[in-house]
This record gives C-alpha cells, sequence and structure tokens, in this order.
C-alpha cells in the first residue's frame, strides 16, 4: 500500500462518484491529456477510460512514477519531475487540456507560474483543476468581497473562472482537515495586454499589504501621487484596495508600466 507523504502536499482522491464528475466536466475523446500529481492513478485510470488521444501524466514522487508505469505500461507519458521545473510552453506542440488534483501546499504557486509564463497562443485549451476551499474562494471572488485579492485578481487576467462543486475531506485518503474545491479555467478570447505580467504581481502585492487601508498610502507609493492616473482611470483613493475591479488593477499596472517605458 502506498502511504501518502505530508511533505508533498499528498491526499488521493478515492470517491469513484467525483472521479466521475471530474472527468465529465469537459471532453476528454481524442484529446490530448495532462494529469498533474495523478499519485495513485485513480483519476488516471478515468480519464484512460474516455479515450483520451494521449495521456501525459506529471508526478514528481519517485516511487508512484514507478508504480504508475507498472500499472499503465505504454498507455502513459510519465514525466518524472518537478511541474514548477517544466516549461510547458516547451513541452507541447499542441493544445492540451489539463486535469490535476494539485498538492495543496503548492497550488496557487503553480497556478501563479501558468498564468505569468502564458504566451498568446496558450498551450493549454481548458485546466479543470482541485485547490483548497479557502484558496478557490480566493481565486473566484468578485471584488467588494473579504476574498477579493491578488490571487484574484492574476487568475482572472486571463482566465474564464467557474466552479463545479465542493468535496469533502472524506473523498480523499488520507483525509484532509479541509474541504476542497473543483474549478474549471478556459482562456478568454481578449484580455487586457501588459508588459510585464510581473508588474502585474508588484502592482498588487502592493496595494494589498494595506488591504485594510486606503489607496492614498500605495497610490502615492507607486505612482508620486500623480493625479493624471486618477483622473484617466476615476479612482477615489478613499477606497481600499478590495473595492477596485479586474480591470482597474490591469489598468493600473498599464499606467505603471507606461511611466517607466
Amino acid at each position: 500500500m502506498i502511504k501518502a507523504k505530508k511533505s508533498l502536499g499528498q491526499n488521493f482522491l478515492t470517491d469513484r462518484n467525483i472521479l466521475e464528475k471530474i472527468v465529465n466536466v469537459t471532453t476528454i475523446e481524442n484529446k490530448t491529456i495532462l494529469e498533474v500529481g495523478p499519485g495513485t492513478g485513480n483519476l488516471t485510470s478515468f480519464i484512460l477510460n474516455n479515450y483520451p488521444k494521449k495521456v501525459f501524466v506529471i508526478e514528481k514522487d519517485n516511487l508512484l512514477a514507478e508504480r504508475l508505469n507498472s500499472n499503465f505500461k505504454d498507455q502513459l507519458t510519465i514525466i518524472n519531475d518537478d511541474i514548477l521545473d517544466i516549461n510547458e510552453n516547451l513541452l507541447f506542440n499542441e493544445k492540451v487540456t489539463v486535469f490535476g488534483n494539485l498538492p495543496y501546499n503548492i497550488s496557487t504557486e503553480i497556478l501563479s507560474k501558468w498564468i505569468i509564463n502564458l504566451k498568446d497562443n496558450f498551450w493549454f485549451d481548458h485546466l479543470v483543476l482541485m485547490f483548497q476551499k479557502e484558496v478557490a474562494n480566493r481565486i473566484v471572488a468578485d471584488f467588494n468581497t473579504s476574498d477579493y485579492g491578488r490571487l484574484s485578481i492574476l487568475s482572472n487576467w486571463k482566465l474564464n473562472i467557474k466552479k463545479i462543486c465542493d468535496i469533502k475531506p472524506e473523498s480523499f485518503s488520507p483525509r484532509p482537515k479541509i474541504d476542497s474545491s473543483l474549478l474549471y479555467f478556459s482562456p478568454k478570447p481578449d484580455f487586457y495586454k501588459i508588459k510585464d505580467p510581473k508588474n502585474l504581481e508588484k502592482i498588487t502585492r502592493i496595494f494589498f499589504n494595506h488591504r485594510r487601508k486606503m489607496l492614498k498610502k500605495p497610490f502615492n507609493q507607486l505612482f508620486n501621487g500623480d493625479q493624471r492616473v486618477l483622473d484617466r482611470l476615476k479612482i477615489d483613493l478613499n477606497l481600499r484596495p478590495q473595492n477596485l475591479d479586474f480591470d482597474t488593477y490591469y489598468k493600473l499596472t498599464s499606467e505603471y508600466e507606461n511611466l517607466r517605458s
């Protein structure tokens, strides 16, 4: 029996009803599939039963990678590596559909890395990903809510996001202490052009470091009180960071880049 490694954030999904629900979120037949963190291969089996064109899996754990190789033989291309070290833009020559029960300890890091490194021609057509429920709530949050923040703004920049369902701890082995949520992501046909996504990260970090305070301090730190920017974007400095919508943060990033070009 394979024992989950806490250091790798492993919780294996075992609930067949949830596994069935996951593979029914989007079309698998004749598609190239990437599964991140397949673990013991429970979801992998369901994916293979839906007639994919090809299946890649990325599994960091050496023991699990060996088990997957033994159980599935030539049905998979197994990449025994750390997902954070892989450049997906170079790995595939066609768009892939991604499934992942992401390790909770690095799930936001994985998603952020994918978004920041995205080229205009997306390497995926859909993402079906599981997160800790608290993290998922931050990803799908809208402005003027307590969950809205840096992760919401980054995630919604290039992606449409839909929550599929919440998943209880008893669906996993070992049971996590928290609920999980399944999210579905698809590329936006149009999104605000930003030269360097790291500037969006910087803008949101500085603003949300003061999320309980009014906008004046972070705005002055970044723009030196430039009234022209305020007028163009119609920003009220008496508001708080969570009161600005997604587009305002993308426009602020663009203004910041223009000031430094």
